[in-house]
């Protein structure tokens, strides 16, 4: 089962860019966690700070892997190319947040973005990531 973990503007920051809100781990050490905790999951991971190349990302995803879990950083806050773009995949996506964004400025409590996601997780740190995953691998196994 392949599921590609796809980070958007920031998140290659992370564990140096406010850490008292985004947490003390990089990126990296995040996709290190998520593949340790599922050997037996091929995860792909993918980061960019521009819409367009996750909107391709995307694109190339939605016919070769199972799963998508995407963090679209502020991006999900506005970007209707986006939601575009997920709304069109067949698989099934999960949105994470690393905050719980419904505490923050009003700006950031909309989402356009996970309506055309299965699942929504926020305010959970990097733990956010592996309950996407385990989500998705509950919502495969039902529909298979």
């Amino acid at each position: 089962m392949d599921i590609l973990v796809l980070n958007g503007p920031n998140l290659n920051w992370l564990g140096r860019r406010q850490t008292d809100i985004y947490g003390q781990l990089s990126l990296d050490e995040i996709n290190q966690r998520l593949s340790e905790l599922f050997p037996q999951v091929t995860l792909e991971f993918f980061q960019s700070n521009c819409e367009g190349e996750l909107i391709d990302a995307l694109q190339q995803a939605g016919d070769r892997v199972s799963g998508i879990v995407i963090n679209p950083g502020a991006l999900g806050h506005y970007s209707l190319a986006l939601a575009d773009a997920l709304s069109a995949l067949t698989i099934p996506v999960v949105e994470v947040h690393l905050t719980n964004v419904f505490a923050r400025e009003q700006a950031r409590q909309w989402t356009v973005t996970a309506a055309s996601c299965r699942g929504y997780i926020c305010g959970l740190g990097w733990q956010g990531y592996q309950l996407a995953i385990q989500s998705l691998l509950y919502i495969l196994e039902e529909e298979n």
